[in-house]
């Protein structure tokens, strides 16, 4: 399973402020919030748990099907964010201009991990995006994600793919 999120950071500068009373308090547990706090960026964590926690919700809903907003349940731990039973591992990538997370349910999952250009070959069920590999004739697990200026689609690779090309 795959999830992935990305923060504009300018635009979230510009619509969130993150600073007003009760923001963090909403979304994010004490031990995140001391992340904030004594962060060298703290706007850059801010963006960078947040999004760590959307790109495992959206496993988390492929999952189950349920849909809800309850971030503060989703735990960033380390490069890991556990929500239940369930832990998810993440990968974030932190410019100027953006923050990116890619969250996979076990971490030889991120060899798998590949982007594509368009959402041409992507199919929804339920709201659920799948991108149709029309060479292998199969479905691979899809997330999508767009915020401001920036958008990435990521899919896993079958790992009997990969393995082939050896």
């Amino acid at each position: 399973m795959i999830g992935n999120d990305i923060v504009d950071l300018a635009k979230a500068q510009k619509e969130s402020n993150w600073q007003r009373k009760g923001f963090l308090d909403k979304l994010f547990t004490e031990n995140e919030q001391r992340l904030i706090t004594t962060s060298e960026y703290p706007e850059q964590m801010v963006w960078n748990l947040w999004s760590r926690k959307e790109a495992a919700y959206k496993i988390y809903n492929r999952q189950t099907g349920e849909r809800f907003f309850n971030p503060k349940r989703f735990v960033c731990e380390g490069d890991e964010v556990v929500y239940g039973t369930n832990h998810y591992f993440t990968q974030t990538q932190i410019t100027p201009d953006f923050v990116y997370t890619i969250a996979v349910t076990s971490r030889d999952r991120f060899e798998l991990i590949q982007h594509l250009e368009s959402r041409d070959a992507v199919q929804k069920k339920n709201g659920i995006p799948d991108w149709f590999d029309l060479v292998e004739g199969k479905l691979h697990p899809a997330s999508i994600t767009h915020h401001g200026r920036f958008a990435r689609i990521a899919y896993l690779e079958s790992a009997e793919k990969q393995f082939s090309v050896l």
